[in-house]
């Protein structure tokens, strides 16, 4: 018989109190980007695995300005925060070869933010029957790959891609290839 062990979920389902709503604050001013998995620094965001992951590769996009509502994010928070989502994108796709992607934020409590005072996206890679028994009856998940491991993986694309400019693409930004438009110069 093998047994299947996830001791990074469990510990945090049985923790049982909320997290401390300064969490992301204190990452974010911390140096040690390999004991906090963060990925990739920008700007306005940054980016790290989730240490209690719904998936391998579990990434979390965080502005380091605290806000709780969408609308309280700037502009350029909101367009790099996009921009760094497609990058690691390119990165878990080159890398893990995911059949698909979740992405969005749990905005307040009923929606399931479990720190709402502080936004953040989710970037869940999911793969073809990626969900099991052991999901619904068990409320556990099993991942094949441990944190670290894909820290190093994910790490090493995007170091290999060059530094991070705060946008995506290459040879100018999304509106000078036309794929973004001000809807000031857009007629109506």
């Amino acid at each position: 018989m093998e047994h299947l062990w996830a001791p990074w979920r469990k510990a945090y389902l049985e923790q049982g109190q909320p997290l401390d709503p300064d969490l992301f604050c204190r990452i974010a001013a911390q140096s040690d980007d390999e004991k906090n998995y963060v990925l990739l620094r920008g700007k306005s965001c940054f980016c790290l695995l989730n240490a209690f992951p719904y998936n391998t590769a579990h990434c979390l996009i965080v502005p380091y300005r605290k806000a709780s509502r969408l609308q309280e994010l700037s502009d350029a928070e909101i367009l790099e925060s996009i921009g760094m989502i497609c990058h690691l994108i390119d990165a878990i796709d080159a890398t893990l070869h995911p059949d698909g992607y979740n992405v969005g934020l749990n905005l307040g409590a009923a929606a399931g933010a479990g720190l709402e005072s502080h936004l953040h996206w989710h970037l869940v890679p999911r793969w073809a029957n990626d969900s099991n028994f052991m999901t619904t009856v068990g409320r556990t998940r099993v991942h094949p790959d441990d944190l670290p491991g894909v820290y190093h993986r994910l790490k090493s694309w995007l170091e290999s891609a060059g530094p991070w400019t705060g946008a995506y693409g290459s040879g100018g930004s999304r509106e000078e290839k036309g794929t973004l438009q001000d809807p000031d110069k857009t007629a109506r």
